[in-house]
């Protein structure tokens, strides 16, 4: 299925998101993680800039077990989305993954969320709730979690003071998509340590997950994941974000095992807003970076980096920007080189090559011909973040 924004007659940018593409990138995530292993499907931030709603209700129907958000309010409105589509809170969960708020405590337990904690404090919130909680180990990234020994120790007793149910315990590699590290290895040996802390301390999980899609690209740390659940008598889980849009970190050392079969799910459209010819000498947007050489036909797009068309893919006469794909009279996808500095809500394009261009025509920003890579490597950046930036 197709989704097109219902406000696209009158935006100038908009996305389409294939949901086909989408259920068929977590059909090739879920088969390359096993059958002994399960995958929570990552929404957050907006499901990477996809559609929160859509993307959750698309994701349950495909099968997940688990969808993550990184706080209640998102949770609240993905459990609410799986409630209008009839699909049901026992087959399908939804993991808090970045810790608790007091004013977050009611939500969390009227809609059935399962937060990630990794504090006393987290803990003492939850007090009464009955909540079912992960706990996130640091095991070297040094951002959110609870370290192994005496601090997890004091939280274990908080969870069991606090009456909720210990579901699970994860990890976040630091370096997933670099084969054989070092720095993994050690996070494993700690996150190994606290699993059995915890076998020790009575409280068993239900689940044990760590790992990224590049864990999943690799394939390098299933058969420990695994072995590791099952002394804890417990169901292995990995995490899958970017892949599931089409995307995953390029792996060094290693071939990819999935990345070349996915499929980007979300394409950006804008209109052609004008069209003129510009003669040889003739300077193009601030600062006058670019100046024609000879006479040339642009088209200016109502789009620029107020919109999430980043800077970096400006062109100038000794440096060539970025591009967008334009239908040209032949029907065929063709590439527009950006043309001089973008601006906030304009873009200029170089359509002297391509005939049959007229104004309204659409304009592909991110899709077919031009994906999220292309522009992250423009933009010295990840593809996560061009699509997190896009604001249509």
């Amino acid at each position: 299925m197709l989704s097109v924004d219902v406000a696209q007659q009158t935006k100038r940018s908009w996305i389409e998101i294939d949901e086909a593409r989408l259920a068929a990138n977590y059909r090739l995530v879920r088969e390359a993680a096993g059958a002994e292993t399960d995958v929570l499907a990552v929404i957050k931030a907006n499901a990477y800039g996809h559609g929160l709603e859509q993307c959750s209700v698309a994701l349950g129907r495909a099968g997940t077990s688990w969808l993550g958000v990184a706080d209640a309010a998102d949770g609240i409105k993905v459990r609410s989305a799986l409630d209008a589509a009839g699909i049901a809170r026992d087959t399908t969960s939804v993991l808090v993954m970045c810790g608790v708020f007091a004013d977050e405590v009611s939500g969390i337990r009227e809609h059935n969320l399962t937060p990630v904690i990794w504090t006393a404090g987290h803990a003492e919130l939850l007090r009464g709730s009955g909540a079912r909680v992960h706990v996130e180990i640091d095991t070297g990234m040094s951002r959110q979690g609870v370290r192994p020994g005496a601090p997890l120790d004091a939280l274990l007793r908080s969870i069991a003071a606090a009456g909720c149910e210990l579901d699970g315990v994860m990890t976040h590699f630091h370096s997933a998509e670099i084969v054989a590290s070092e720095q993994t290895r050690e996070q494993r040996t700690r996150f190994e340590a606290a699993v059995e802390q915890m076998r020790n301390s009575g409280l068993k999980p239900r689940c044990i997950h760590a790992g990224s899609s590049s864990t999943i690209d690799i394939g390098e740390d299933f058969d420990w994941l695994e072995k590791l659940a099952q002394r804890a008598n417990a169901r292995a889980m990995v995490r899958s974000g970017i892949a599931l849009y089409g995307y995953v970190l390029p792996a060094c050392g290693a071939a990819s095992r999935i990345r070349a079969e996915l499929k980007p799910v979300m394409t950006w459209k804008t209109r052609v807003l004008d069209i003129r010819e510009i003669a040889a000498g003739e300077s193009i947007g601030y600062n006058a970076t670019f100046t024609a050489r000879q006479s040339m036909r642009i088209a200016l797009l109502p789009v620029g980096y107020a919109d999430g068309l980043r800077r970096e893919l400006s062109s100038t006469n000794d440096r060539s920007g970025g591009w967008v794909m334009l239908r040209g009279a032949d029907g065929t996808l063709q590439r527009a080189p950006i043309i001089g500095r973008i601006s906030m809500n304009l873009t200029t394009i170089d359509v002297t090559a391509i005939d049959g261009v007229h104004v309204g025509d659409e304009a592909i920003l991110l899709g077919d011909g031009v994906t999220a890579d292309d522009h992250a490597r423009l933009a010295e950046t990840i593809a996560y973040e061009i699509l997190c930036g896009v604001r249509a």
